[in-house]
């Protein structure tokens, strides 16, 4: 089984006491890449060094978080910018609107969002998009900028079919499902019978949402395993299958190799 991880922090500080283990556990769990999203000019070094360290298994995204834009944003995305000259990147992530917390800067989002698809469409690389209370801005900026030109991924979708059925018309989109699918009640259960597998990629957002039955506690690559399992549950198909497609859908994505693959 070959697994991988399309959204996980593991440069985070949360890691830095154990990162070698958390990676040991994650090889003998079958991931075999993991894909690290940047949030502001603060993590790129930090996701530098896991790369650095972990060239055949760690591979970053350089982006602007939406929770990270404020007053001072311009100059945070002239930096952003800059280092997606210095090193390959594979995506541009995490990016998108969240207005959950704050609805203050929500113009200066927008205006991150929308800059930040068109480096994507530039560079030809995908996104990794993340949004919460901002569903219907956010695909009227992929919109704006140019839909056409866009693929990527809305990571940690949690949607409603209502939401699903916007994303399907984008047919270069997927949805990256994590440890929420898990959860009790989640609402995800009625939708994931509407999206296909191929359209699917597994994530863990490590270390945030750790799935059952280690919820509350810090989350891991190698948990993933679980989600893979619930939804191997609701396709009505063996993990196994869902693993190979879900692998195959980010090779596609992400245009990265993976060492075996």
């Amino acid at each position: 089984m070959q697994i991988i991880d399309s959204h996980t922090h593991i440069y985070s500080a949360e890691f830095d006491s154990d990162r070698r283990e958390v990676i040991a556990r994650a090889h003998a769990a079958g991931i075999c890449a993991v894909m690290l999203p940047n949030e502001d000019v603060g993590s790129i070094e930090a996701i530098s060094r896991v790369c650095d360290s972990e060239p055949d298994f760690a591979f970053p995204m350089m982006g602007l978080h939406p929770t990270s834009v404020n007053v001072g944003y311009l100059k945070e995305l002239r930096q952003i910018e800059a280092a997606l000259a210095k090193r390959r990147y594979y995506a541009i992530g995490e990016i998108g609107m969240d207005l959950y917390w704050d609805k203050t800067y929500r113009r200066e989002q927008q205006d991150a969002f929308e800059t930040q698809l068109h480096w994507s469409a530039e560079l030809q690389i995908p996104v990794s998009i993340h949004t919460r209370e901002a569903f219907d801005e956010v695909i009227e900026s992929i919109y704006k900028a140019g839909a056409e030109r866009l693929r990527g991924v809305f990571h940690c979708f949690t949607g409603a079919v209502a939401q699903w059925a916007e994303i399907e018309k984008l047919s270069s989109f997927y949805v990256g499902i994590g440890g929420v699918a898990t959860f009790k009640n989640s609402v995800l259960v009625e939708t994931m019978r509407h999206i296909p597998l191929h359209r699917v990629v597994v994530e863990t957002d490590a270390p945030y949402l750790a799935p059952v039955p280690f919820r509350g506690k810090r989350n891991e690559p190698s948990y993933v395993i679980e989600t893979i399992k619930k939804l191997a549950e609701w396709y009505k198909i063996d993990p196994e299958m869902v693993a190979e497609q879900t692998f195959n859908n980010s090779l596609r994505l992400f245009n990265i190799e993976v060492l075996n693959a």
